[in-house]
Formats: structure tokens, sequence, C-alpha cells
């Protein structure tokens, strides 16, 4: 039997995410198809537009056979850790043969070997990239540099993409894990990844959610870029945007000063981030203008972003690491037509499988149920941001069903 799994956020979904399963489909020839996705914050910081079920919805009704959470601390973590997680979770049920990931460049071969360097890092690699940076090359052209000397020729621009640069996380993460699963890259077709434009079929998923957000969305181009199916969906609940965290996150900053609480031990807080944090604490600002205020060429928006919000450290990382990544499989939803990839899983999974959130703490403890709590918390507060955007009453996680189509 084979079964193919697709790392995603469908934030929102679109064209070229059912494209993508289309063709994982027929490439692979698979019997299943189990998507793993971020839950309601996704791998910018950001809280998701549309709800973990409502995309997971989407996913079924364009495809997938099954959806499951990627743990959240992992799923607003570095590439690196995303695709850990991602890729542990689809290890660890013990049935997936092929990991299917889009990318600008439709060769498998080359994200393996270049990830097998950099699973690896020998001491000649490693002593190369410390050479370009202290020559004052960017880390990423450091490590271009450092590959080539590794015998990885026509690097080019292959590392300059998000979507390679996925690619060679999870190709890397494979290799590290010992996981048999081959992975299967799809050519990525379309407009570019940080495209705004809307035209064509396949317009990028940051296009989408530029639409979405403005007062007076087109509806009419937006729907364009999306499956028939799923259209009447986009109306369904109303959207969350970045915007929509500025109160809480001031919040959030005011209140640790206030605890004595530094910055500091948050997931890629460092010193220095923390004192740029700290220095600009009291001009209030929204959530664009405070990422503004820190950013440099040292701190990306992502890593200023992620963590501090949802109060992750240092510490819940590391022991997230050293239990596995993902020691549970929360089930978001599935095709009754397709139950029998459940079946497969029970069979041969090496982690508990988590259909009920009443059901967690009697199934999970230690860093498991660590690991979930924080899941929900990240969910309730989304939910929480929800009816404070429209003071309509928000089923939370002990009262929402999983997805069934």
């Amino acid at each position: 039997m084979k079964i193919t799994g697709i790392v995603a956020e469908y934030n929102p979904f679109h064209n070229g995410h059912a494209y993508q399963i289309k063709k994982a489909r027929e490439v692979t020839g698979c019997d299943y198809c189990i998507a793993v996705i971020s839950g309601d914050f996704v791998q910018r910081g950001e809280v998701a537009v549309f709800s973990k079920y409502l995309r997971t919805k989407m996913a079924l009704l364009c495809g997938a056979d099954l959806v499951l959470e990627i743990p959240s601390i992992f799923a607003v973590s570095s590439a690196e850790d995303f695709a850990a997680g991602a890729v542990a979770l689809l290890d660890q049920l013990g049935v997936v043969t092929h990991l299917c990931f889009g990318s600008e460049m439709g060769e498998s071969e080359r994200f393996m070997e270049t990830a097998a360097i950099l699973a690896d890092e020998p001491d000649s690699f490693s002593t190369k990239l410390k050479e370009g940076l202290s020559e004052g090359l960017s880390w990423p052209q450091a490590r271009v540099r450092a590959l080539e000397a590794e015998g990885i020729s026509d690097l080019g621009n292959f590392l300059e993409t998000p979507n390679n640069l996925l690619g060679v996380e999870y190709c890397k993460a494979l290799i590290r894990q010992k996981s048999p699963i081959q992975p299967i890259t799809i050519l990525r077709k379309g407009n570019g990844y940080h495209s705004q434009d809307l035209t064509g079929e396949l317009a990028s998923a940051s296009a989408i959610r530029r639409e979405i957000f403005k007062e007076e969305p087109d509806f009419s181009i937006l729907l364009s870029q999306v499956p028939d199916e799923i259209r009447s969906l986009f109306k369904a609940e109303v959207p969350l945007q970045p915007e929509d965290l500025s109160d809480l996150l001031n919040y959030r900053l005011l209140t640790l000063k206030r605890d004595g609480i530094p910055f500091s031990v948050f997931a890629d807080v460092s010193n220095d981030l923390s004192d740029r944090l700290e220095s600009k604490l009291y001009e209030q600002a929204d959530w664009e203008e405070r990422i503004r205020q820190l950013k440099s060429r040292q701190y990306t928006y992502t890593r200023i972003s992620r963590h501090i919000l949802l109060g992750i450290t240092d510490e819940m990382v590391l022991a997230g690491k050293e239990a596995g990544f993902s020691p549970y499989a929360r089930i978001l939803g599935f095709r009754k037509s397709k139950a029998g990839v459940l079946s497969e899983i029970k069979k041969h999974t090496r982690i508990p499988l988590v259909t009920k959130t009443a059901d967690a703490s009697r199934m999970l403890s230690g860093t498991a149920k660590m690991l979930f709590e924080q899941d929900l918390y990240a969910s309730h507060v989304r939910q929480s941001l929800l009816l404070g955007k429209t003071g309509q009453p928000v089923r939370n996680e002990f009262t929402q069903p999983i997805c069934i189509i």
C-alpha cells in the first residue's frame, strides 16, 4: 500500500494546493493522501486566516483523505524545526511511503544531495561556513560557498526560494530521523511565492490573503483562485489577520516586563533582540509597526514575531525535540470513504492518535501532554480573537468536533 504525506499550511487553501494533491496522487500512485498542517497559528508567527477546522474541510473536499495537526510549538518554529516536526509526525504513523512537496526545481535528487551535507555538517563544511561569515558574507551566501566546496555544484539561486529551502529541510529531517519515507518534489506552477499578482489560476497564498484583508475584497477575482468545491467556505468565517494580534502582543510585552520575565527566555529571542524589544517597549504600535521597529538584517520578521506571543520558551522547544518532535497525532478530519487509512495507521503507529480533546489527558503524559496543551492554548487564543472581532459565540477545543465528510 502506498500512502503519500503532504506538509502544508493551507493559509488559505487555493488552486495551487489542489494541483499539488492531484499531482502527488498521480506521481506516487498512492492509495491514500495524508495532509499534516499548521493549526491556528502559522510558521510566520501569525494567526491563521481561517480556523484549522475550516482549512481541514477545504483540504478534504479537494483531495486529502486525512488531516493531522503539526504540534504548534514546531508549526510556528524555524524552517528546520517546522520540517522536523512535520516529518516526525508522518514517519511515526508507520504507514507513509512518500513525502511530496512543491518546489521551484522538480528534481528530488538535488534536494537529497544538498540535504545530505547539511544533515551531517562535516568539519570541512563547518570550517568553510565560518570562513565565509568572517569575511562578511550573509549566512545564506556563506552556506552556498561551503556547499560548493563540498562538491555541490550549480546551486545558483536554488536555496533562495522558500519552497526549495523547505524541501531541503524536509529531506534533511528524513535523513536525520533515518526515515524510510521517499521524498518526491512537484514542480511548482503559477505565480511566485511572494507574488501579489492575482492574475492567472495559480496565485500565491500571500496575494490571496492580501485580497481577503481588503475592506471590500473583490470576490469575483478572489474565488477564481480557489477550487469550485470550497468557494462557499471562503464566506463561512470572518478571516483574521496579523493586525488583530496588535493589542494582545502589546499586552503580552508589558505584562512580561512588569513581572520581570526577560524576553530572552523565549525561543529564538537572543539577548540582543531582547534589549531591542525593551528599548521600544513603550512606543505603542500595531503589529506591523512593532515588527518594523525591530527588524534588521540580523533579525527576520518571523524570528521577532513567532514565539513571545504564544509563550514558547527554549525549554519547551528542547523538551519537544527530546520527545521526538511529534509524540502524538491529533486528527482534525478525514473522509468517511477513505477511513481505511485510519485502520492502517492504528495497526502500525508508534504514537497515540488523538481524536477527542477530552481523551488527551488520559492518553498523554509528560512532554506530550505539555505540547498538546500548548496546541489548545494557541487555538483558544485564536478563538478569543475571533470572538472579540465578531461578537459571536465561538466553539472551543472541547466542543468543536473533528471534520468528517
